[in-house]
């Protein structure tokens, strides 16, 4: 498994904004866009491509294209946040979703939707804006690979050491990029410093 956190200044000064708990929800929106577009973008570094020839205007050259599909599947509802920027940028991806929920007790993940295409033969992103415990990812990741993923990798916004812990444990196979590696979880299971309920803090129900 490979941690990539991602060195930007401007993923450095959106994040900061980000943390910030008076930035309204208008704003963290677009902040968190411009943040899971850099993060794709440094995801998409892996992605395996073939060549073949292009014509120019001028002659003939080699070309790049990619190799495989991309499916993205947010996790609902944070995911849903990095969803919009990710089809921006690799608009032939496709889609699936699944809503975990976490119980914040136990901060054991149960599913309560799951809809993916069918995922074999394409390479799969999960966007996951938080990954705190772990929980939720690596049961996200079960699921996929259930279901016939093959290559898998996990977009975040902010990570936890323990959550990076607990994916390499289960998943080892699984690529972790990230534009934070924060410091700790604190004893409710939240990102220290972190930026608080990603959904809340996107669709305002804070």
């Amino acid at each position: 498994m490979g941690l990539i956190v991602v060195d930007n200044s401007l993923v450095k000064t959106a994040l900061t904004a980000l943390r910030d708990k008076d930035t309204p929800p208008e704003n963290f929106r677009k902040l968190a866009a411009t943040v899971a577009t850099v993060v794709a973008a440094e995801a998409a570094r892996n992605l395996p491509l073939r060549i073949a020839p292009v014509k120019t205007p001028i002659e003939t050259t080699d070309g790049y294209y990619f190799e495989r599909g991309l499916i993205a599947v947010p996790v609902l509802r944070a995911g849903l946040g990095m969803l919009e920027p990710v089809l921006e940028l690799l608009p032939f991806a496709k889609v699936g979703y699944l809503g975990l929920e976490r119980n914040e007790e136990t901060a054991v993940a149960s599913v309560y939707y799951s809809k993916l295409p069918p995922l074999e033969g394409s390479d799969v992103w999960i966007l996951d804006p938080m990954l705190a415990t772990g929980g939720s990812s690596a049961r996200a990741a079960e699921i996929l690979y259930s279901a016939g993923a093959e290559s898998i990798s996990l977009l975040c916004i902010v990570a936890a050491p323990e959550g990076v812990a607990l994916l390499k444990r289960e998943h080892p196979d699984i690529q972790i990029i990230t534009a934070s590696l924060d410091r700790e979880l604190n004893t409710k299971k939240y990102i220290m410093p972190g930026l608080g309920d990603f959904g809340d803090r996107l669709f305002g129900t804070v």
